[in-house]
């Protein structure tokens, strides 16, 4: 018997509503590291798997919107846990798709493990900045509060493959919505690895939903999707974000314009925020006994 072992090639897929299909149009194109060395072959996605992720997506909506904040905490820390587990294999990941040494690689992915945890934290606090009761002229309780907007299509950042991808990613799911990911088009196999994650860790089907391949291609029907609510043009260069904005005025969908992020800087809220509507609720306040007085 010969001593040579062949190693197993890891065949990526895509995610899509809790499941790991090949994209349908049955394309793949090669993925290489910074010094074009092929790593692997990566899903092309289509239209048609779009679509798909953005039904998976609006069926996932109801259960993930309507569980408790606290519930949603948990999962995100599960996430955080089982890349704690994985750590390894994802240093190789960034260090290949970055073109990073394995120091750099090890403190990029310690810092998006870190980030998980940070938006687990604000899951059940978020109401509590955002939301609260308004002082009015009247016998009236009036409160406001958040809730998610609904489906929301991510474009992951082209160059932070992992770091990146989950500082657009874990705000959008921490407020209970549910995602449409478009990895980095030329370092999407972070992004994949995660979607096995995402599989293993409490998160239900359908909650995020991770399509490699051509960002433009990819993204102009999310853009124009009517069942899309909101859409992250992170990873859109500006000429594609413009015609993404345009497209995605046709149902007022919330837009968050591509800007200048140092993700490694811990973030704010803002992009918690940006994907939450606010509602508003009136409620006599009533009296009690003779004296008139009210609560």
């Amino acid at each position: 018997m010969s001593d040579t072992r062949l190693s197993v090639l890891k065949t990526y897929k895509l995610y899509v509503g809790g499941k790991f299909p090949r994209s349908e149009s049955g394309r793949v194109y090669e993925v290489t590291d910074a010094k074009g060395n092929w790593l692997a072959n990566a899903p092309l996605s289509s239209r048609k798997d779009a679509r798909d992720a953005v039904v998976a997506a609006r069926k996932a909506f109801g259960g993930w919107s309507g569980a408790t904040a606290y519930n949603r905490g948990q999962v995100l820390y599960r996430v955080a846990e089982m890349l704690e587990g994985r750590r390894d294999q994802f240093v190789r990941e960034v260090a290949d798709a970055e073109g990073l040494g394995k120091s750099k690689a090890a403190a990029l992915v310690d810092a998006t493990i870190d980030r998980w945890v940070w938006y687990a934290g604000w899951t059940d606090k978020i109401a509590q900045v955002v939301g609260g009761g308004n002082p009015v002229a009247g016998p009236f309780f009036n409160l406001s509060s958040p809730e998610p907007t609904g489906v929301v299509a991510v474009l992951a950042p082209q160059e932070s493959s992992f770091l990146g991808l989950v500082s657009v990613l874990a705000p959008v799911i921490a407020t209970g919505n549910t995602a449409v990911v478009v990895a980095s088009e030329k370092a999407p196999l972070p992004a994949l690895s995660l979607a096995e994650v995402l599989a293993t860790s409490d998160v239900p089907g359908g909650v995020v939903n991770v399509l490699s391949g051509r960002t433009a291609e990819i993204a102009t029907p999310l853009a124009a999707h009517q069942d899309v609510n909101a859409i992250d043009l992170a990873g859109a260069d500006e000429a594609l974000a413009k015609e993404l904005e345009i497209a995605a005025a046709d149902n007022l969908k919330r837009v968050l314009r591509p800007q200048p992020v140092d993700y490694a800087q811990t973030p704010g809220i803002d992009r918690m925020t940006a994907f939450l509507e606010t509602k508003t609720v009136w409620h006599p306040t009533g009296s009690l006994g003779a004296s008139g007085s009210s609560y």
